[in-house]
């Protein structure tokens, strides 16, 4: 069910300002060291572990900001310190940092502490759909007397928040651009750098690298059929909305009857801010749930996944680094993108053909999975697709990212030559 939407958030935003203001106060009477400090909106993972890794293995002093037990649990099993955001050590952490590192929002971290710090917004995909300042949904209020100034304050607070970033890495030219005005940045603070979390599909020895994620899911899901192709479902978040494209029963039928025809395993990733109803009427092994709280982080498995079926998801320009095919399932494109709203035109991403109902997608599975011919076009398709997206596939995204920083004024760690 659905979780989460801009509305209920920004209004629990407006409600925190007096935090804001003596987390400010606090901030400009505490000086700021040289730790770096990481958060991550998704969980221990994402562009930010790939940073942290590279940024600790030089020698910089950093600290993990976690919100869970399963976030310590997951930090500890690599070896990262942790402190908790949201408790007092996590307010002196981030107000103590020289580098603040995240990758959803300043919210990764402690929110109230931000304020002087050197941040580093990573980002978690391309756009595909409007976000930020590009997307009325992001300065959405519950509809009160007084919302529209309301909604002119959100935009006002959200402004001031994107301002303090400092560096943005961009996959592209293409992708700075919606960034720098979903961001509403100039300054030269959206860089083209590469992606920090796609490394991991664009570098080591292929076939290691899909027997290395075939093992770490086949672990998470406690088992998969020997030699079945995997299937990746991705549906995007609809900002508290149900998700129009949840089966029927009688789709279900069909859907594991494709599956079994074919020999091939659904996975099925909800966003973690909405997950949607998709348990089958009867159980079946040939469809399981890959959600976040199976597996946090789902980039370094795509190497295992053989075709990926997406709305709107950013993983759809993403796979084509593993020139993997993409089928999209959009029964909501022409609602979205009066609400939401694209970069560019849906149809330009998706085709012309894109199926708006699991009845019109299960024919083009089929195919997909039966037809080795369908299957060469569909894979060229999507690293072509991808190429217009990523300009970096060298595995050298977060090498890139890091010397950004440290060009920025960032010292070397201490004993470094």
């Amino acid at each position: 069910m659905a979780s989460f939407s801009f509305g209920s958030g920004n209004a629990a935003k407006l409600l925190r300002i007096p935090l804001y203001l003596a987390g400010r106060a606090g901030t400009l009477v505490i000086p700021r060291g040289t730790r770096w400090v990481f958060g991550c909106g998704a969980g221990v993972g994402d562009g930010a572990l790939a940073l942290q890794r590279l940024v600790a293995a030089e020698g910089h002093d950093t600290v993990w900001l976690t919100s869970s037990e399963r976030e310590d649990s997951d930090a500890a099993a690599l070896g990262i310190r942790t402190t908790r955001k949201n408790s007092l050590r996590g307010w002196w952490a981030t107000a103590r940092a020289g580098v603040v590192v995240v990758t959803h929002g300043l919210g990764d971290v402690n929110r109230y502490a931000v304020s002087g710090a050197f941040v580093v917004q990573l980002w978690h995909g391309i756009p595909l759909k409007r976000i930020g300042l590009d997307s009325p949904a992001t300065t959405q209020v519950p509809d009160i007397p007084g919302a529209p100034v309301l909604r002119r304050l959100i935009g006002i607070l959200y402004r001031r928040a994107a301002q303090r970033i400092r560096v943005l890495p961009a996959a592209s030219h293409r992708s700075r651009g919606r960034l720098e005005s979903a961001f509403a940045l100039g300054d030269g603070r959206v860089v083209v750098t590469g992606e920090p979390r796609v490394d991991v599909l664009s570098s080591g020895d292929p076939i290691e690298c899909r027997a290395k994620a075939s093992d770490v899911l086949d672990r998470a899901l406690g088992g998969l059929p020997t030699g079945s192709r995997i299937i990746l479902y991705a549906p995007t978040w609809r900002d508290g909305a149900d998700d129009p494209a949840v089966p029927t029963a009688a789709q279900w039928v069909q859907i594991i009857r494709v599956l079994e025809e074919s020999d091939a395993v659904l996975l099925v990733r909800s966003h973690p801010l909405g997950e949607g109803g998709y348990a089958p009427p009867l159980p079946s092994r040939r469809v399981r749930m890959l959600g976040s709280g199976v597996l946090s982080d789902v980039t370094p498995v795509l190497p295992a996944v053989d075709v990926l079926v997406t709305d709107y998801s950013s993983l759809a320009y993403d796979v084509g680094l593993l020139r993997m095919p993409v089928l999209f399932l959009a029964p909501d494109a022409e609602d979205y993108a009066r609400t939401r709203g694209f970069y560019g035109r849906f149809q330009d991403v998706a085709g012309e053909d894109a199926p708006t109902s699991w009845d019109a997608l299960l024919p083009q599975l089929s195919a997909l999975l039966d037809d080795d011919d369908v299957f060469a076009a569909q894979s060229e398709r999507s690293g072509t697709l991808s190429a217009e997206m990523h300009a970096f596939r060298d595995g050298g995204n977060t090498r890139r990212v890091y010397e950004k920083i440290r060009a920025r004024g960032i010292p070397a760690p201490k004993g470094a030559a």
